[in-house]
């Protein structure tokens, strides 16, 4: 009996590492898994609604949640699970393209700034004071200054995360810039452009994928933020966050007009926020050894 249990805990042990990193890492698994289900519920919206979230029906106006209304209706008589299904559309759409938009041109500022002293010197004061005023009030400035749509929501709140990315990259420029492979390759006359695609840019595809999953999170949260206050998408498309905005005069008598978008955007939020901090562990070699 004692040889057997010796005998099988290096063959469990074996068989654990064995198994795919992303299947170790919990984070990964639950964060990935509701990702998923979010992404799903976006793209098979106009199979999961059961009506059209702009549809007006005053004589059904503030239905309770039921068979028929499962999140029940708002004070137009439109039904929330409809709007809050199709605006996991809009939500997720703006995240991820202010996440690819963000990393894109921040990875152009950063390895150009990390490898030129001269670009360095004027791109990262002007990153400098971009990154001096909060995300929130950058975006909200220059709402302001346009007006409401899809894209320009998603303009505003990638200009305000491109400084993040644009300092990290060039952070892993700088790093990199003196080590002994990178100057070989300088005195062989290799080309900067070639440098920088051969040796510079394999080395931040780590830290930016775990990068993007963050600012993705934080332009959900921006935009549901833009849109409460009235500065975001404009009304005739839901997101979370102008559903939760046309419900809070409400909320006392009728609270479940603020609770089922706010749960779908806290899980969302929460599922990316934890993909991120599963893949910043398995990315990293130092943590990677614990898995």
């Amino acid at each position: 009996m004692a040889l057997t249990a010796v005998g099988a805990a290096p063959q469990a042990a074996l068989e654990g590492k064995r198994r795919p990193w992303w299947v170790r890492n919990l984070s990964i698994v639950i964060g990935g898994g509701l990702l998923l289900a979010a992404l799903a519920m976006a793209v098979f919206a106009p199979y999961l609604g059961t009506v059209d979230p702009t549809a007006l029906s005053p004589i059904r106006r503030f239905r309770p949640p039921s068979e028929q209304f499962w999140f029940g209706t708002d004070q137009l008589g439109r039904d929330v699970y409809s709007r809050v299904v199709y605006g996991a559309r809009a939500s997720l759409f703006v995240g991820f393209m202010v996440a690819l938009l963000a990393v894109g041109v921040g990875l152009v500022f950063g390895l150009v700034a990390g490898f030129n002293r001269w670009v360095d010197a004027v791109l990262m004061r002007v990153m400098d004071g971009l990154m001096a005023i909060p995300a929130v009030l950058l975006a909200i400035a220059l709402m302001a200054l346009t007006k409401a749509s899809l894209e320009n929501v998603i303009l505003a709140i990638a200009i305000a995360e491109i400084p993040r990315v644009t300092r990290l990259v060039r952070g892993v420029v700088l790093s990199l810039r003196e080590q002994p492979f990178v100057e070989a390759a300088i005195a062989s006359g290799t080309s900067t452009v070639k440098i920088l695609y051969r040796h510079i840019l394999p080395n931040t595809i780590a830290p930016l994928v775990v990068q993007a999953t963050y600012i993705c999170a934080s332009a959900i949260i921006t935009e549901a933020i833009l849109s409460f206050i009235g500065a975001g998408l404009p009304p005739s498309i839901p997101t979370w966050g102008n559903i939760i905005a046309e419900g809070r005069a409400f909320f006392q008598i009728r609270p479940y007009l603020i609770l089922f978008p706010a749960v779908f955007l806290s899980l969302t939020v929460l599922a990316i926020n934890m993909l991120g901090d599963g893949l910043r562990d398995a990315l990293d070699p130092r943590l990677a050894r614990r898995l």
